[in-house]
């Protein structure tokens, strides 16, 4: 069993659309590395509904 997915692979095992598993893995900080995505990552992330908050940029 694979543990690294695709967008596509992951949305068809998540039942989301690919489109929303990119978004998700953008808002709770999952990363994309080489197009490919952590299962049990995402899965846990999904489950708890952590997000990871994004540095505030600098204005001067």
């Amino acid at each position: 069993m694979a543990i690294h997915l695709t967008p596509t692979e992951l949305a068809r095992e998540s039942g989301l659309d690919r489109r929303d598993v990119i978004a998700k893995c953008m808002e709770m900080g999952v990363p994309i590395f080489q197009g490919r995505i952590d299962k049990t990552l995402f899965i846990a992330s999904l489950e708890s509904g952590v997000s990871v908050q994004q540095p505030a940029e600098a204005t001067a």
